[in-house]
């Protein structure tokens, strides 16, 4: 009882508002034209109609905006999907179209080589301070063996050392223990390129009256039977005769860049061909 006695204001109100609603909306469809008490009723209520109707006017419009958000967010999260897609074929399509520029070189290579070759991909490396050497994923069952010279599209990268089926490693020419027949192409001069380390090699047993300069190129000499006559080898860098000893110090950057190799071509013959 206290309820309705402290709301009775409201309930009256409510009651009043719904029945006068109800009247009016069962006397629209009899006649078109108003009656002093729907008039009535259009006056009293329309002030308090008309914030209503701009509740609900701004209620749809928050909720369209809403729904605009939500389809928004849907389309950009999309939208994200077909870019990284997009990505990954721009990249593979790059990677592609570098791998067809490297066997491009390489194929010019084999072109130049006479003798035959098997391409190979490089799968491993080893680039210690201590040993330079290289896996590749071909082998005995491709018919490589030990002793076979190595080369890429810039020049000479070493030597077949160990093989089994299905890979080979190589003995790099930067390797201390590597060791290439090689002439100084301009003059001529003749010596033996060992690997030094550190990415370089160095022209040994070149007598102090050979003509060498920095910047003669060095090839394979031919001499030995395991690298082919002609095949680049690297740069001279550096030139030092000392004042005693019958040798100078020629210092050789590789053409090869050992770090960056992922290709390369095995030349099908020995020394013992």
């Amino acid at each position: 009882m206290d309820f309705f006695k402290k709301y009775t204001f409201l309930i009256l109100a409510a009651v009043g508002v719904l029945a006068a609603l109800i009247f009016y909306s069962l006397n629209i469809p009899h006649k078109r034209d108003a009656n002093v008490i729907e008039r009535g009723i259009m006056t009293v209520f329309a002030p308090i109609l008309r914030p209503f109707s701009r509740l609900s006017v701004l209620g749809e419009d928050v909720w369209n905006n809403y729904l605009d958000l939500v389809n928004v967010r849907r389309e950009n999260l999309h939208l994200r999907e077909e870019v990284k897609a997009l990505n990954s074929r721009v990249v593979a399509a790059e990677e592609v179209c570098q791998a067809n520029k490297r066997l491009g070189l390489l194929l010019d290579v084999k072109n130049t080589v006479k003798a035959p070759t098997l391409a190979a991909t490089v799968i491993g490396e080893d680039l210690s301070p201590w040993f330079g050497t290289l896996v590749i994923d071909r082998g005995s069952s491709s018919g490589i063996a030990e002793g076979m010279a190595v080369v890429a599209a810039d020049g000479v990268v070493g030597q077949v050392v160990k093989v089994a089926p299905a890979s080979s490693r190589v003995l790099l020419l930067t390797d201390h223990s590597s060791g290439i027949a090689a002439t100084i192409q301009r003059s001529r001069a003749r010596g033996v390129v060992k690997g030094k380390g550190d990415g370089l090699c160095q022209l040994e047993f070149t007598t102090r009256e050979e003509d060498v300069k920095v910047g003669d190129m060095v090839v394979s000499s031919g001499i030995g039977g395991v690298f082919l006559k002609g095949l680049t080898i690297g740069e001279v860098t550096m030139v030092k005769r000392g004042e005693y000893g019958i040798f100078q110090t020629v210092t050789i950057r590789p053409s090869v860049n050992i770090a960056h190799l992922e290709d390369v071509l095995v030349v099908l013959r020995n020394g013992n061909d």
